[in-house]
Formats: structure tokens, C-alpha cells, sequence
């Protein structure tokens, strides 16, 4: 690793560790936020419901309003999804945006669209991660998020990138070969990438156990990248095991989705609650969805809402109780769109 790139490795760590400290001391800001310029997708996952063949990228000047309105809410780590982001062609001033916010800058992308001075312009918008999933070696029907499609791409960034580079591997879901993902976790620590492993949800986020095969394979991964990974992803054992999960659920507090309409939703998998529109969002609301519960939050597998809620599970027991596609419980206080609902 060159000088240049073990120094911004080292601003990025302190950085990332301040946030931390920020949070643990003050529950009144969103710790994440993901956002999304660009809704339309080059790949057409048969799993994925996070997509169109057809939308237009969100205006820059609508992107910047967004990026400022998050700085406003004091946001720590704002990562940029989609859709797939790349196709957005102001990228690079988004993510410079985001880094003038203060705020820790990513992207989750299926690298298709990488290409050398590709990725020195994201070098030079100042973005911090990016996160790649795979899903298999070689491409079939389910996905073409496959090694063999991306490998060069992952050679480029590891040569040319300046940013931290997570690989992301998965078992479930309909990928035909449950051992592709201990291959393509070997393959991004081979390059000094870090590596994750993730268990591909139902179409509501929810879980889906692990067969005999994926377990053994799952078990192998995870000792491949513990320490990087077990800290924060210990969830997902209960997740492979086919249970549920006890934990507190911080979506529209410390954990932000917005999609391409600027509407807040608690994840990707939940969007429609509350969706306020991200220019109304207050601290208020930001402080009463911390302490709500929400009712699919047992099962569970979305990964960034479970590690940004890891830093509150020890405060504040959730009092309020919600249910996306549900109804609200009985004697309890309503949710800011529920209130809007009755009003109307």
C-alpha cells in the first residue's frame, strides 16, 4: 500500500471513529443515511426489488438540496445506492457534496461501470467506501453480479482506489452454488479488500433460513473474515438458523432511507413508512422514530439497519409500536404519517 493511501486510511479510521463517539454521546442525529440518485439499474437481479429499467437520475441541484437537508440533520455516514449510481452522471459532485457536509461518504455499487480514471475521479470527489456484492462465479439466470464478469474490475480497484473496498458475498435466495461465495471471499482478501458475507432476503426484507449446504459454507466465510465482521454482524447467526431476532430497531432515526422521490422510509424494504418528504424531516422525527418499534423488525435481515442500530441496543427501550402494512397499536402514539393519514 502506498504512502498516500495508508494516510487516508488513517484520516478515514479517526473520522469514522469520531462519528462513533458523537453518536454515543447524542441519539438526536441519524447515524446513516442511504440515498438514492438514480433508481434505474444496467442489471436486472431476479432477486433484487431495488430497481427499474426506465428513471431518470435525479437533478443535481434536487441531489444537493438532499445531501444539505442530511447535513442539517447532523448525518454521520451518508452512502449512495440505487438503483445503480454510477449511471448517474454528476456522481462525482454528489459525493463531494457529501464530503463538504462533513459526513462519511459511500456508494454500493455492482461495479460494472468501473473503469481506471473511473475510479480516480471518485478518488478525487473524496468518496471513503464502496461496497461491491457478488454473487456468484460464473453468471446465470439469478445474477450477473458474478467473478468472472467482475474480476478485472476488482484488479483496477485494487491497483487504482483510494477508498476502502468491501466485497460482498451471498448464500440463499436461489444461488446455485452456495460454495461461490467462500471463492469470492478468498479471492477479495487475496486483494486486500475487507469481505462480508450476507444471506439474500425474502421480497420484505424478511428471513429466510440457511440450508445444510450454505451453512457450511456460511460458517467458513465468517471464520475467513471475523474480525472484521463477527463484531457487528452477530445477528445474522440467528438469521442462518431460521429465528428471529430480539433487538431495537432504529430505522427513521439512526438509520435513513431516501429514495428517488426524497420521500424518508425506514429501509429499502419498507419504503411507504413514514415517507416524509426529506425537507420536513426534523429532529423530532428523528427522535420519536428512535423509540418506535417496529414490527417486522424480528426478522429482519437488512445488514446496514441492524449494524447502525448495534450502537443504541443498550438505551432507550422502544415504547411506541409500529407495523409497516399494518396497523398501528392500540393506545399508542401514532406515527408522523399515520397523524397525516387522519387529518386528511
Amino acid at each position: 500500500m502506498s504512502a498516500r493511501r495508508r494516510w487516508k486510511a488513517a484520516v478515514r479510521k479517526v473520522r469514522e471513529l469520531a462519528s462513533i463517539g458523537r453518536a454515543l454521546v447524542s441519539t438526536g442525529h441519524p447515524y446513516m443515511a442511504q440515498i438514492v440518485p438514480m433508481r434505474r439499474c444496467n442489471l436486472s437481479c431476479t432477486y433484487c426489488n431495488e430497481y427499474d429499467d426506465f428513471s431518470d437520475p435525479v437533478p443535481l441541484d434536487e441531489m444537493l438540496r438532499r445531501i444539505d437537508h442530511l447535513g442539517r440533520l447532523g448525518t454521520s455516514v451518508i452512502t449512495i445506492s440505487g438503483g445503480e449510481p454510477l449511471l448517474h452522471p454528476e456522481l462525482d459532485q454528489i459525493i463531494a457534496r457529501i464530503r463538504r457536509t462533513g459526513a462519511i461518504a459511500g456508494m454500493i455499487t455492482n461495479g460494472y461501470l468501473l473503469m481506471p480514471d473511473r475510479i480516480q475521479r471518485l478518488n478525487r470527489a473524496g468518496l471513503d467506501h464502496m461496497q461491491i456484492s457478488i454473487d456468484n462465479v460464473m453468471p446465470d439466470a439469478v445474477s450477473k453480479k458474478s467473478l468472472k464478469v467482475l474480476d478485472k474490475k476488482l484488479q483496477m480497484l485494487a491497483e487504482h482506489a483510494e477508498f476502502h473496498v468491501n466485497i460482498n458475498s451471498v448464500v440463499g435466495g436461489g444461488i446455485a452454488n452456495p460454495d461461490d461465495a467462500r471463492v469470492v471471499s478468498e479471492r477479495a482478501l487475496g486483494l486486500g479488500f475487507s469481505s462480508t458475507i450476507g444471506i439474500i432476503h425474502d421480497g420484505g426484507g424478511q428471513l429466510k433460513p440457511l440450508g445444510d449446504a450454505e451453512r457450511v459454507v456460511w460458517d467458513k466465510v465468517r471464520n475467513m473474515t471475523r474480525r472484521s465482521y463477527s463484531r457487528f454482524n452477530h445477528f445474522q447467526e440467528a438469521i442462518a438458523n431460521g429465528e428471529t431476532n430480539d433487538w431495537r430497531c432504529r430505522a427513521g432515526g439512526r438509520y435513513l432511507y431516501v429514495c428517488e422521490n426524497g420521500l424518508v422510509h425506514y429501509c429499502s424494504q419498507q419504503r411507504g413508512y413514514p415517507a416524509v418528504p426529506l425537507a420536513e424531516y426534523t429532529t423530532a422525527d428523528v427522535k420519536r422514530e428512535f423509540v418506535t418499534e417496529k414490527g417486522c423488525a424480528p426478522g429482519c435481515t437488512i445488514s446496514c439497519v441492524h449494524q447502525v442500530s448495534y450502537i443504541d441496543h443498550w438505551r432507550a427501550p422502544q415504547s411506541d409500536s409500529v407495523t409497516p402494512g399494518g396497523s398501528h397499536k392500540a393506545g399508542e402514539p401514532k406515527t408522523r404519517e399515520q397523524e397525516l393519514v387522519q387529518i386528511q
